[in-house]
């Protein structure tokens, strides 16, 4: 077989339906759009969630409850994560972000205990677990609150 003889799967293709070319197509005249009536008329047809006027499910549904517009969003780094610089570096937002561990506009940084730290960094961020305290205390590293 070559390149020019490939070609799809019998009944892979199908023939798009042609409307509105005469009588004879079986889709001609109101085109399959029947007589009248809100859909056959172009740009006919309701909003999506439309129920014929009666209250949309949408609405039928109870509100529960409420968007703190107070809360503080922090991105997490874990220790293991730390482990990519290296010993003695300085660790604050802007290497975080240039080793990919937090987005460009994180506002906060939180570090978590997860995993080992194995060198001795200086980590500057606005909040520390205890566990993470603990691990980059015993790495020998020390820690910074902004």
């Amino acid at each position: 077989m070559k390149l020019h003889e490939l070609q799809p799967v019998p009944g892979a293709i199908k023939q798009r339906k042609r409307v509105g070319r005469g009588t004879g197509s079986g889709m001609g005249k109101t085109s399959g759009r029947g007589h009248k009536g809100q859909n056959s008329r172009s740009g006919g047809g309701v909003r999506p969630g439309f129920e014929g006027g009666q209250t949309p499910l949408f609405k039928r549904l109870p509100k529960r409850g409420f968007t703190n517009i107070h809360r503080i969003e922090y991105e997490t780094v874990n220790l293991e994560q730390l482990n990519v610089f290296i010993e003695g570096t300085k660790v604050d937002s802007k290497k975080l972000i240039k080793q990919g561990l937090i987005k460009k506009n994180a506002k906060r940084i939180k570090i978590l205990g997860n995993g080992k730290l194995n060198k001795k960094l200086k980590v500057v961020a606005h909040k520390f677990s205890k566990s993470a305290e603990k691990g980059i205390l015993e790495a020998g590293g020390s820690i910074e609150v902004i």
